[in-house]
């Protein structure tokens, strides 16, 4: 599938705490915790748990969100196929959206079970 201005710009407008719960309850429901995602939340973001919950309270956007982030180096590891789009095939020109399928990517991989170190990406040596 293919990016569009026009799907960037309603991820944008998106706010982080209204998609928070569904997070979390998919989550629980597969038997991981709410402070796992917090550790993929601020390996991915920089942002703590002080920081997270600042911005949910606060109805930040996903672009105030990812505008306050500092993107882990390692984040262009994270790649494939999430909500159809191949990660490592967004354009530059839609880098928020990139950074959207980023965090969506790590928490579909925590709540399939997925490792929490396989999950966390660092370079190979």
């Amino acid at each position: 599938m293919k990016v569009t201005a026009e799907k960037n710009d309603k991820i944008a407008q998106m706010t982080f705490a209204s998609v928070y719960p569904h997070y979390i309850n998919r989550l629980e429901k597969n038997g991981r915790t709410k402070e796992e995602f917090h550790q993929v939340i601020e390996w991915l973001t920089g942002f703590n748990e002080e920081k997270i919950q600042e911005l949910i309270d606060q109805k930040a956007t996903f672009q105030t969100f990812f505008d306050q982030a500092t993107i882990n180096f390692n984040a262009h590891l994270i790649k494939g196929v999430i909500c159809g789009y191949r990660i490592e095939e967004i354009p530059d020109e839609f880098e928020l959206y990139r950074k959207c399928r980023y965090l969506d990517k790590l928490y579909d991989e925590l709540a399939k079970g997925r490792k929490m170190d396989k999950i966390l990406r660092t370079e190979k040596k």
